[in-house]
């Protein structure tokens, strides 16, 4: 069956960097596009970012352009999350997801605070 593990969240400080991992199994991970989203405490689910099948292309919400990058391994069948100069704002479950199907991970947490 279809499985998306996140991982990769955690406790950071205001202006760090992290990268979360998306690991998928139970289907050809080559032959989908994938997106991230969030979803902070009280609020909406946020889509993020997109990533092609290939790797391309790639589109960003206009919230994160410039501090997310989205990338994919299709050899390790994984999708990343790169955020950098993490604000207090970025703090949510981050969700990895593939549209085909409608499947989403457990998520990760994210809390940034000093």
């Amino acid at each position: 069956q279809v499985q998306l593990v996140e991982s990769g969240g955690g406790l950071v400080q205001p202006g760090a960097s992290l990268t979360l991992s998306c690991v998928a199994s139970g289907f050809p991970f080559s032959q989908y596009d994938m997106s991230w989203f969030r979803q902070s405490l009280g609020g909406e689910r946020e889509e993020l970012a997109y990533i092609g099948s290939s790797g391309t292309p790639t589109n960003y919400a206009d919230s994160v352009k410039g501090r997310f990058t989205v990338s994919r391994d299709n050899a390790k069948s994984t999708v990343y999350l790169q955020i950098h100069n993490l604000k207090p704002e970025d703090t949510a479950v981050y969700y990895c997801h593939r549209y085909t199907g409608d499947y989403w991970g457990q998520g990760t947490q994210v809390t940034v605070s000093s």
